[in-house]
């Protein structure tokens, strides 16, 4: 009766509400107050904090080298105090002062943080102070008596006010122009103008000993903008002298290094003095990040915040709790980020779609399983790598489904899904969508209802069984369970089977082999599916004892 009662109650809220869709309904929450745990397959991907109230994932700007295998020196500031700081390279000894300063993520141009020069050092005779001194260990581009050939110093650099004579890079060193005479050889950057201004002073000399160094200078030509971010890079190319100035990958100057100062004339040669040491931030208000030497001639500088081919987040396979559970559909939320200045700006854009004018945008894909240990792995290369993949080696795994949030799905079903989730950057690769929230919402797959009504009647050897079938539309048979205690159905010897025994669909079902004189007790239970086998409740317990009978 209890089992009526039910059946009779889900079906008067059928009619009520015109289907049985949000019966049984369950979802599972990513993102938010959840967190990000279960997303542990992330490909320039990161948490951002500060722009919801949880975090949420965003494109990463974490660092990316034009050229890693000539890479000399490399200083990201990603690390959370500037005591912290590191030669990621491993080429330079790094002393940092008490006046630099850390600043945190969203302030950062690439990667965790940046660097922030307060100013506060006051200008030495000694020109080996400063907030940043870096000294070049054996082995390293600029170390003792080295000879250079190609190299490329990069940097981004955020002003407060540009003032004049702010001084952002400094190599001193003593160089030997004849025998056992040492002069100052320096190499300096310096604010001029709301331009920098390059100096190399005793750095190229000519070939023949018995000639001077030459001191080379020049001066950008585009005024730099306070308190936003550019781009610098000096490079040089031994082969042809050439030595060039770029702000935000537009060529500001050139020169060479040459006897006439034009290409095609006898070529100077670089090489790093004595003892030398170099300094960043001597006399600067503002940001650095990603500061890095090259010993090559950078062709391709990296300037945009974010890879054109965007990132990729995956959850991990998740349990629905039953087999052949159905995703019915998946709610997102989320927005965009954009950068002004000091100042990191949230579009809010809330459930999707999302549209985004310069074309950021985020895209969703699924796979669901009974069994997760035979899908087809997703092809997750080198995070270094990745990016050289093509979109379809990537994430079109044969067995993913793209889908539209916020949509009825159909066809996903499964005990075990995964969720995976493609992060597109804005036209300029300068603004990242972000994702706050996803929602899975699914319905299990209920096991069915008992079947009621349940007699044995007692015959010769045998019993008589009979039921009414279950309610549940999707029942694909019935499990006969019997034993010679009550609730201990472990019978054996009846020439069906032993317990218990499947019927299929019957609804009765006669069983000889058994005792005469033998009390026997049985339930029936439907199951909707048998691999994996899906079992619903027990009908209620009887009772019959076969018995012989007369003539």
């Amino acid at each position: 009766m209890r089992n009526l009662n039910r059946t009779l109650a889900m079906s008067l809220l059928a009619l009520l509400t015109g289907g049985l869709y949000a019966i049984g309904e369950k979802t599972i929450s990513i993102g938010g107050e959840a967190g990000w745990n279960v997303v542990d397959k992330r490909i320039g991907v990161t948490e951002l904090s500060s722009v919801r109230p949880h975090p949420v994932l965003a494109l990463s700007s974490a660092t990316r080298y034009a050229d890693e295998q000539t890479l000399d020196l490399a200083l990201s500031f990603d690390e959370e105090q500037p005591t912290e700081f590191q030669d990621h390279a491993g080429h330079y000894q790094i002393s940092i002062s008490p006046a630099l300063l850390a600043t945190e993520k969203r302030l950062a141009r690439s990667g965790a943080g940046a660097a922030m020069f307060s100013g506060l050092l006051p200008f030495l005779e000694n020109v080996n102070s400063g907030p940043l001194v870096l000294v070049p260990q054996p082995g390293a581009l600029l170390s003792s008596g080295q000879a250079i050939r190609d190299f490329s110093i990069e940097f981004w650099l955020f002003p407060m006010n540009m003032e004049n004579g702010e001084l952002i890079v400094s190599w001193t060193a003593a160089r030997e122009d004849s025998p056992g005479n040492y002069a100052l050889q320096r190499i300096q950057c310096i604010a001029s103008k709301n331009r920098l201004q390059w100096l190399f002073q005793n750095f190229f000399a000519p070939p023949e000993a018995e000639e001077l160094p030459v001191s080379i200078s020049f001066t950008g030509i585009t005024p730099l903008v306070p308190r936003t971010w550019s781009h610098h890079v000096i490079r040089f190319n031994a082969d042809t002298g050439l030595l060039e100035y770029l702000v935000n990958g537009v060529p500001e100057a050139i020169t060479y290094t040459t006897s006439s100062g034009r290409e095609s004339s006898q070529l100077y040669h670089a090489v790093a003095g004595r003892e030398g040491m170099l300094i960043l931030g001597g006399r600067f208000i503002g940001m650095m990040d990603e500061f890095r030497i090259y010993s090559s001639f950078i062709d391709d500088p990296i300037l945009r915040k974010y890879h054109q081919n965007g990132g990729r987040a995956e959850t991990r396979v998740l349990d629905l709790g039953e087999y052949n559970s159905s995703v019915l559909k998946i709610d997102v939320n989320g927005g965009r980020i954009t950068y002004s200045g000091e100042q990191v700006l949230n579009e809010y854009a809330g459930t999707w779609p999302f549209h985004f004018t310069d074309g950021s945008t985020l895209q969703f894909f699924i796979r669901a399983s009974d069994n997760p240990y035979q899908w087809t792995e997703t092809p997750v290369p080198d995070t270094n790598d990745w990016r050289l993949l093509s979109f379809d080696q990537v994430i079109n795994n044969p067995e993913w489904r793209a889908f539209t949030p916020g949509t009825g799905l159909s066809g996903i079903q499964g005990r075990f899904v995964q969720v995976a989730v493609m992060f597109y950057p804005g036209n300029s690769n300068e603004t990242t969508p972000y994702l706050d929230r996803l929602t899975i919402t699914y319905q299990p797959d209920e096991p069915p209802l008992a079947p009621t009504m349940l007699t044995a009647i007692a015959r010769d050897s045998a019993i008589d069984l009979s039921w009414r079938a279950s309610f549940d539309a999707d029942v694909t048979g019935y499990l006969v369970y019997y034993g010679e205690a009550s609730e201990q159905y472990f019978g054996k010897g009846a020439l069906l089977g032993d317990s218990p025994i499947n019927v299929g669909k019957r609804t009765s079902v006669h069983i000889d082999g058994l005792q005469n004189g033998t009390l026997y007790y049985f339930v029936v239970v439907a199951y909707d599916r048998f691999i994996p086998l899906h079992l619903g409740t027990f009908s209620r317990e009887v009772s019959a004892r076969p018995l012989r009978m007369g003539q």
